[in-house]
């Protein structure tokens, strides 16, 4: 085998786009299977961080493109993360 057909993103390039579109679909997910478990504890809470989900799939899929969209996606992330973490430890 040459070395060129080692490396499976030299031979389809794409492939890194669908993985990126795979990864923010599991983050997605897994804020609103997060927001799921919140709302036994807190309603409010819980329907935030399942309101902000599709925000961050979305969102995520735009910052291939726009990549100062970036840090909007993290701070979101972080956000949600951090209310869940209160709610779990205050609850």
């Amino acid at each position: 085998m040459t070395a060129e057909r080692d490396d499976i993103e030299d031979a389809d390039p794409g492939l890194a786009r669908v993985r990126t579109s795979l990864a923010w679909t599991r983050t997605a997910l897994s804020f609103a299977a997060v927001g799921g478990l919140t709302l036994k504890k807190d309603v409010v809470a819980g329907l935030v961080i399942m309101a902000i989900a599709p925000v961050i799939w979305r969102l995520g899929g735009l910052a291939y493109h726009h990549p100062a969209r970036l840090r909007l996606v993290t701070v979101a992330i972080v956000a949600v993360a951090a209310v869940a973490l209160v709610v779990a430890f205050t609850a």
